[in-house]
């Protein structure tokens, strides 16, 4: 250990030299590797988008891909759910829940529910079909239905700033009720975060705070958004009128 420290250049010896090698460490040594961040494809329907939309449309994308991982990992912890679904594999009723919501389908055991209606029936105790499913199809349909009925946003698309407001704290609602609510013997209605002396697994919570931090966030530019376009307008007054050259002769 004293020669690892050595060959840092890490002055240390006897029991301060173990100390040494275990918080520097060799200077030349790579980072662990985080991945990158990667852009999404550009693509011709770009020219149709301003910026707020084509951050709500990322966003938007990254909101349901949140829940499809919610719901892969939901479905792991509670298997018996993905069963129900009649399908041959939990990838299988994933895929079909995608679908249904990317189709903007209704989902069948949420009995012609949507939006917050959905939600409830889906976190109701006596609900006895694929709760993962009916929760993960519900909570997406909210989402889209506060962004107007749209996943994609351009030009003449507009966002009411109270619904993402109030989709945001519907999911936080939704969250709480996953971890309190309980079914006719006492049991979580599905197993998500867990803290005991296994460990703690508070990744389900993560995810959603993703989602809701993203909602959020469109909200605040929405508002910010009509605040600029007035300001915007000051601006040009006042610009027009102190901001031109004077002629010369």
């Amino acid at each position: 250990m004293a020669a690892y420290a050595k060959a840092c250049g890490v002055g240390c010896s006897g029991a301060g030299g173990l100390l040494c090698a275990a918080l520097v460490g060799c200077a030349g040594s790579a980072p662990t590797p985080r991945g990158e961040v990667k852009g999404a494809a550009a693509s011709p329907g770009e020219l149709a988008q301003s910026d707020v939309n084509r951050m709500a449309t990322l966003a938007m994308k990254e909101n349901l891909d949140g829940l499809y991982r919610l719901m892969d990992k939901l479905y792991r912890r509670n298997p018996a759910e993905w069963r129900k679904s009649g399908t041959a594999s939990r990838e299988q009723a994933i895929e079909q829940v995608r679908t249904a919501i990317e189709q903007r389908q209704p989902w069948g055991p949420l009995q012609g529910r949507r939006d917050i209606a959905a939600m409830g029936l889906a976190l109701a105790p006596e609900f006895a079909g694929d709760r993962v499913a009916a929760f993960i199809h519900a909570t997406a349909d909210m989402i889209i239905t506060a962004h107007g009925g749209k996943t994609e946003f351009f030009l003449l698309d507009g966002f009411d700033a109270q619904h993402l407001y109030n989709a945001a704290r519907n999911v936080e609602i939704a969250v709480w009720m996953l971890a309190q609510r309980r079914n006719a013997q006492g049991q979580p209605l599905l197993l998500a975060d867990e803290i005991g002396a296994q460990g703690r697994n508070l990744s389900y919570e993560r995810e959603f705070g993703k989602i809701i931090a993203r909602i959020d966030l469109l909200a605040a530019v929405t508002t910010e958004k009509y605040r600029r376009a007035a300001i915007s307008y000051v601006q040009g007054i006042v610009g027009g009128t102190f901001l031109q050259f004077l002629p010369v002769r």
